[in-house]
């Protein structure tokens, strides 16, 4: 859980339930597309407009 919350709190990201170091995380509805593009060069998956799927961020 503190792993989690670290990484929320540095990457404005958010973790799904039962999430483990390493998994793909969620970027917040809160951060456009451009901004997206800025912090996660890898891009990521769109499921629904709101629900974008990335690599977990290495610090």
């Amino acid at each position: 859980m503190i792993d989690s919350l670290q990484l929320i709190a540095r990457h404005s990201v958010a973790t799904p339930v039962n999430w483990r170091q390493g998994e793909d995380v969620i970027i917040v509805p809160s951060l456009s597309d451009d901004e997206a593009r800025g912090k996660f060069p890898k891009g990521w998956r769109t499921l629904k407009p709101y629900l974008r799927i990335t690599p977990q961020p290495q610090d």
